[in-house]
């Protein structure tokens, strides 16, 4: 397959203000992934503990740094599964509810 979909890697990092209120900084760094469904088993076994999955990715192992979210066309995703398969990686990803 070819990895023609774009996503970014959304790092989030906390710093404090002057009077020590945290200020949230979010890094976005380009990624081209593969693009898959989720299936109904994990669609379901998810949802058993309150999961919803909505889209999975597959990207290279050696780009993924422990990221905890992503955007994918606009849509900002929690990454609630990592899954390593030798040289690639699929993350499951569930839409942040603020995003609707």
């Amino acid at each position: 397959m070819r990895f023609k979909e774009v996503i970014y890697l959304l790092s989030v990092t906390v710093d404090y203000d002057e009077i020590g209120n945290p200020v949230e900084t979010v890094t976005e760094r380009k990624v081209y992934a593969n693009e898959f469904s989720i299936t109904s088993s994990e669609f379901y076994n998810a949802a058993l503990t309150g999961l919803r999955p909505a889209k999975q990715f597959e990207i290279y192992s050696f780009e993924y740094q422990g990221e905890e979210k992503l955007k994918h066309n606009g849509i900002t995703y929690h990454i609630i599964r990592t899954e390593t398969r030798g040289e690639k990686t699929r993350l499951s990803c569930e839409r942040v509810a603020a995003d609707g």
